[in-house]
């Protein structure tokens, strides 16, 4: 048992100098290509400030390099890290999160060790980075500036010596989590989760991103909808123009109030909230346009109600639709949750619950161990989930319960 947990305030060699051009970016690459072991990676956004997601500093760390901070601003080409360190574990903490902004820079892991999937796996309640720190290697991070402005120029240092913090202790935490993974059994599940993770394409833009507008299950005709598409699709182009956050522009509640109230002109829409007193009466010109350009549209060119479903129901729908499946989905839900329990570790985790509504909606014509196995792998389950969870699946789509 870990005694009292001990602050950890300072980088061990000090905070690094940022990296700002190609000469200093060049000394850090060879640094890293020379360096032993797993590289800690971590990058900083400004979700919630700036438009999209992109990094505005990395942080690696290296056995034999150090720490190093890198501005991708100012050096948005970071790919020649990928030639540095190839066949070179990363280690990051919920890599999802990192990977897609990393490789825009040019930064893409050939492997990889997720400490947060590491810990999920492992069966520990609290996954945060600081949790986990704390929790597995007796320290605190401190954790005060994970939602600031980090385009901000210049970084004020209290904010690099968080970040130079952040992949301090990385490397120990990933080797501390393998020895554990290790004992329970579970080090090759988590080696096969990172390995689908490395290795999977970029995510597909989302279609018609405007549906996922807070509010829209307010927003019933197509009409309406019209207004929701068009006033995002403005508020986006604007937050784009402005390298804004859209929220920053105009917030979902208004959008979802004009599209709801229909406004006749730009004393109607002054009036709607979302659009108080200081929206300049350009702003509200430009959002009343907008309203008028889907009040104006032909109804064949009104956006349908709801997306084109491509998977099953809603599960609230089956009793209606399929009793059946209903119970097959209860079933096998129960069974999930009960291995997961036994293997202590989150369901989603174990299987994805979108894999099982499928399975559950449109079984194999026969559900023995064979056709289970070939349908979940189909669905992207890893080896380890299949052997794991086609029993209880089995037993579920064959009306024995778990």
């Amino acid at each position: 048992m870990l005694g009292a947990p001990t602050p950890l305030l300072e980088p061990r060699e000090g905070i690094p100098p940022v990296i700002t051009d190609a000469a200093a970016l060049a000394e850090v690459v060879a640094a890293f290509a020379a360096g032993s072991g797993p590289v800690a990676v971590d990058a900083e956004r400004a979700s919630g400030y700036r438009y999209g997601q992109r990094a505005y500093l990395v942080q690696m760390r290296r056995e034999g390099a150090g720490t190093a901070l890198i501005d991708p601003v100012a050096c948005p080409d970071l790919s020649g890290f990928g030639a540095a360190l190839s066949g070179v574990e990363w280690v990051l903490h919920a890599a999802t999160q990192d990977l897609p902004c990393l490789r825009e820079i040019g930064m893409v892991p050939t492997g990889l060790f997720d400490t947060e999937l590491a810990g999920r796996l492992a069966g520990f309640p609290r996954v945060g980075l600081g949790a986990m720190v704390e929790g597995v290697l007796g320290y605190v991070l401190e954790k005060g500036h994970s939602a600031v402005d980090w385009s901000t120029r210049p970084l004020p240092e209290p904010w690099l010596r968080y970040a130079a913090l952040d992949v301090e202790l990385l490397v120990d935490l990933r080797d501390a989590l393998e020895k554990e993974l290790d004992r329970q059994g579970k080090l090759e599940w988590a080696l096969q989760e990172f390995d689908a993770i490395a290795s999977a394409p970029p995510t597909e833009p989302r279609k018609d991103p405007w549906r996922r507008t807070s509010g829209m299950h307010k927003v019933r005709r197509r009409r309406q909808l019209a207004v929701v598409r068009e006033l995002w699709e403005t508020r986006d182009r604007i937050a784009q123009r402005r390298d804004v956050s859209p929220g920053k522009v105009l917030s979902d509640v208004a959008i979802v109030e004009a599209a709801l109230a229909l406004p006749s002109n730009v004393h109607a829409l002054a009036a709607l909230n979302g659009f108080g007193h200081r929206t300049g009466r350009r702003q509200l010109e430009q959002w009343q346009a907008a309203v008028d350009r889907a009040k104006a549209l032909p109804d064949t060119a009104l956006p349908q109600p709801g997306q084109p479903v491509t998977g099953p129901p809603p599960p609230r729908a089956w009793a209606d639709k399929d009793p059946a499946a209903a119970a097959r989905l209860s079933a096998a839900r129960a069974g999930v949750s009960a291995l997961a329990e036994r293997l202590n570790m989150p369901q989603e985790n174990l299987v994805s619950p979108d894999t099982v509504r499928r399975l559950c909606w449109e079984p194999p014509a026969v559900a023995d161990a064979g056709s289970v196995e070939t349908a979940l792998a189909g669905y992207g389950a890893r080896p380890w989930q299949v052997e794991q969870v086609t029993p209880v699946l089995v037993a579920a789509l064959s009306g024995k319960g778990a």
